[in-house]
């Protein structure tokens, strides 16, 4: 099998994200709350629930379905102690029969998606349930298109800056590939909105989600190239009170690991009626 190229350089990931300021993080305190509510509905009891994600004080630990309570496992993969620590890129996770694993704000930082996915997988029981949470493909689209805008302006050429993130189109397909049945994605898109394009830049480097890229351009950016990014984005997706646009997806992804339980599509041909015998003289017209 070949190798996933390297998207990101994970040593520079854990290096920002040991960087971020103390406090609040709205991103995971929002999702972590859509988590409660899409659990709140499921008809199952979860008594042996694992949630990871970049940092175990990001992580709830604990939730409830309609069945009652769940105490989550906690695992972080960028930032904690070795003992509560593992590697996405090569998991290897306490126990193979969780009934419940919860992936938050894990997958876009990721170089093998299609192989976390397996492991994470792999590590459900039958009928186990992941749920996972990622930053969307259009997330952050106008600073992209600033940099690259003063990138070609100040530099000649494009350097990348952005991460590329997972599309909702390609989602279900990769839950699909890992093996997962009864896959379902959906979207939450959500504008914010800040006082200028430097706050915007300043709460990047506060939640330690500065350039993580492998062939990020290895020049410092200078304050000259940063004004005219700050300019440009300003100009492009500034409203007319003087706050600028940024757009926000959470990807959400949830899949069961294969059981016999589960329903199977009908094999070909092996319908009891046709459709004539359902639609009757409307099949003619």
């Amino acid at each position: 099998m070949t190798q996933p190229s390297l998207v990101f350089d994970r040593d520079r990931l854990k290096s920002n994200f040991a960087k971020r300021m103390p406090g609040p993080d709205f991103i995971s305190d929002m999702v972590a709350a859509d988590l409660a509510d899409r659990l709140a509905p499921v008809t199952r009891d979860f008594s042996r629930a694992l949630i990871i994600g970049p940092a175990l004080d990001l992580l709830p630990t604990q939730s409830a379905s309609a069945n009652g309570p769940i105490v989550f496992e906690r695992l972080a993969t960028l930032s904690g102690a070795p003992d509560t620590t593992v590697d996405p890129e090569d998991l290897a996770l306490p126990r193979k029969d969780y009934d419940l694993i919860v992936s938050l704000l894990d997958l876009q930082t990721v170089n093998d998606v299609p192989g976390f996915l397996t492991r994470l997988r792999e590590h459900l029981t039958g009928d186990g349930l992941l749920i996972a949470a990622a930053i969307g493909g259009r997330t952050l689209t106008e600073l992209r298109d600033a940099f690259l805008a003063a990138d070609v302006e100040i530099l000649g050429g494009v350097a990348p800056r952005v991460a590329p993130m997972i599309d909702v189109r390609d989602a279900g397909g990769l839950l699909q590939r890992a093996g997962f049945a009864l896959p379902v994605t959906d979207l939450e898109t959500h504008t914010v909105r800040y006082g200028s394009p430097l706050k915007l830049f300043d709460e990047l480097r506060a939640l330690g989600a500065t350039n993580p890229l492998w062939e990020r351009d290895k020049r410092l950016l200078t304050p000259r190239h940063l004004m005219r990014a700050a300019e440009i984005y300003a100009e492009r997706f500034g409203d007319p009170d003087g706050r600028v646009r940024a757009t926000l997806e959470i990807l959400w992804l949830s899949g069961w690991a294969p059981h016999e339980s589960q329903q199977k599509p009908l094999r070909p041909g092996s319908a009891q009626k046709s459709l004539r015998d359902v639609l009757g003289d409307k099949a003619e017209k």
